[in-house]
């Protein structure tokens, strides 16, 4: 499947999908790259603490074999110190070993200073004290003797001619203070142990400082060890130290004895920090006090398994991170898409005319509160659609219940215009104009018009009252008071002459000559206010209390067309806080307050 058609199918129409696949793919980013960025500094921090703990050691080993060469130095040191003992070892090497006995025998004899033949077990005292060192030799530039001075064994005299033995050869060339032991010493001193390092350092007479011999010190490399107990444990690579020729005096990894180390030119051509060549990281010290190097190589694929377990932990943390914050954050948008859909089917109900479709969600989040908006919504909806189809009902029962009249308006408009048109040619100008006004108000009550007023309601008032005010001629008055602005307002056709009607009916005083009804419409905010006052008969309160239980009754379709439909209708076509309001004082009159819409109800009859 191709990528179009994924995207038709699942991410084109699906919002909750794109948001999830959206999420999904930066939090997968950023996952990655921060773990790439940890894995980065932490693998540059464990390279760093590794190198780090090779450098301490190899501190540790530069600063203990400048403790040895300072060791060495100091045995000449002591011996110079003590002017007695400096002459007889200058003595023993400047003439046959035979001879410094003797003299040293006649020295005692004499009662001589007796340091003076100690010279011998002064270098045997330091060659017992300390325990790292191997051998002590003393070499004699004029006899060409060599004098071995080992543990646990006597002294022992080499006779190193030149004509038997480069001894004096390489004696004389000018080597560094700290290098491997030469081949010819060791075969001399029998001594084959290729983990030494030999001190070597001139001796001159005290009196005349003229070279008389070489003292040179075997230390034994195993001894190097002590230093790098402590760093042992965690240390990685190998630590070599090496001469300047490139002999290598100790070698951790114990690969490279006995033979000169292969990548001297390289090390030489470093500065003294870590560089990495092809394999290695390599940490370079140099001691000029001994000229000795100390050189720390660092595998990289040792670093690299270190590397490796801190990248697989990264990774692993980072692979469920991503999956918890994929996983969780799905459940919650599928979660949120069922619900959302749920409301989608419903509300598809309803369009297809399903009103009693109802969500049963009860959370109170976001979707639970649309989920009861759509709930009290479609309540409403049906109570105002059964208000409004009510008062539709309603309606048209009234005007048909008009229609009736109408057996056949025009003959009946004819009729009554000749019947007017008889009475004024005979002097009767009253009853023409009784019969006018009727006519007139027939005319309304069965006129159909698409757009009902209130200047047209009041007109049918006005007509209904000039016919009773003629027929109670001196006995009756009215007047209506409105503001001519209110003309236009749309109201509920007959809301205000069934009133009117039913004063005449009833309050209406035969006997009285000051019959008055007064109608005032006023605007108040959203209400327009119709009060329609009399000064009748009024009403018994306990009648009042009956006409007013009665108005929160349903209408029979046989009943006539009274306070009750008005009401009714008023109610049902605009809401429960319209409607009608009585207050009456028996012999005074009543008072009918008609509330109605002051925006014509334009939403119920769009509606």
């Amino acid at each position: 499947m191709g990528f179009a058609k994924v995207y038709l199918a699942y991410l084109k129409n699906n919002l909750f999908m794109r948001l999830l696949l959206l999420f999904s793919l930066i939090t997968i980013i950023t996952i990655i790259s921060f773990s790439f960025y940890m894995y980065h500094s932490m693998s540059q921090a464990a390279i760093n603490r590794e190198l780090d703990i090779q450098k301490k050691a190899m501190m540790n080993v530069n600063n203990y074999l400048g403790q040895k060469y300072d060791a060495a130095q100091s045995i000449l040191f002591g011996l110079y110190r003590d002017s007695s003992l400096a002459a007889g070892v200058s003595f023993m090497l400047q003439h046959p070993f035979q001879e410094y006995v003797q003299h040293s025998l006649e020295q005692n004899n004499l009662g001589g200073n007796s340091t003076w033949n100690d010279g011998l077990e002064y270098f045997k005292n330091h060659l017992e004290d300390d325990e790292d060192i191997r051998n002590i030799m003393l070499y004699s530039v004029e006899q060409q003797d060599l004098y071995v001075l080992s543990h646990n064994r006597p002294m022992r005299l080499i006779s190193a001619n030149a004509a038997h033995s480069y001894i004096p050869e390489v004696m004389a060339l000018d080597s560094k203070s700290v290098t491997l032991p030469n081949i010819w010493v060791r075969e001399a001193a029998d001594q084959w142990d290729n983990h030494l390092y030999a001190v070597r350092t001139p001796i001159n007479d005290k009196q005349t400082l003229k070279n008389i011999g070489q003292q040179l010190v075997y230390f034994s490399s195993d001894s190097i060890w002590k230093v790098l107990s402590d760093e042992q444990k965690d240390l990685k690579g190998a630590i070599l130290v090496l001469s300047s020729e490139g002999g290598v005096l100790f070698d951790s990894s114990d690969q490279y004895y006995g033979k000169p180390y292969p990548y001297m030119d390289q090390v030489n051509a470093m500065y003294e920090h870590s560089e990495m060549n092809n394999n290695n990281y390599v940490t370079k010290l140099t001691q000029n006090k001994g000229d000795f190097i100390v050189v720390g190589l660092m595998p990289k694929e040792e670093l690299s398994a270190s590397s490796w377990r801190i990248g697989s932990t990264i990774f692993s943390i980072s692979a469920v991170c991503i999956a918890i914050a994929i996983l969780l954050p799905s459940l919650v948008v599928l979660n949120v898409a069922k619900r959302t859909n749920l409301i989608i089917r419903f509300t598809r109900k309803v369009k297809q005319g399903d009103l009693t479709a109802r969500i049963q969600d009860t959370r109170e989040d976001e979707l639970g509160q649309i989920s009861r908006s759509f709930n009290e919504m479609i309540d409403e909806l049906n109570q105002y659609i059964e208000r409004v189809y009510k008062a539709d009902i309603k309606q048209k029962h009234t005007e048909l219940t008009a229609l009736q009249a109408r057996v056949n308006p025009h003959f009946l408009y004819n009729t009554l215009e000749v019947i007017r048109m008889r009475a004024i040619s005979q002097g009767a100008h009253d009853v023409g104009e009784m019969i006018y006004s009727l006519s007139a108000l027939f005319r309304s009550f069965v006129q159909q018009k698409k757009v009902y007023t209130l200047k047209d309601e009041l007109e049918a008032c006005r007509l209904y009252l000039e016919l009773f005010q003629i027929r109670y001629k001196d006995k009756f008055t009215y007047t209506i008071e409105w503001d001519r602005k209110l003309a236009p307002l749309r109201i509920m056709k007959m809301s205000l002459q069934p009133i009117i009607e039913n004063y005449i009916v009833h309050g209406l005083r035969n006997e009285s000559n000051d019959n008055k009804l007064q109608i005032r419409v006023h605007q108040m905010d959203e209400f327009l206010h119709v009060q329609v006052t009399d000064n009748g008969n009024g009403i018994t309160p306990e009648r009042l209390k009956e006409i007013e239980q009665r108005l929160q009754m349903e209408e029979s379709e046989d009943e006539s067309f009274g306070l009750r439909s008005i009401h009714q209708r008023l109610k049902l076509l605009y809401g429960s806080k319209y409607g009608i309001e009585l207050r009456s004082t028996p012999g005074h009159g009543t008072t009918v307050d008609v509330w109605l819409p002051a925006d014509g109800g334009k939403e119920d009859y769009d509606v």
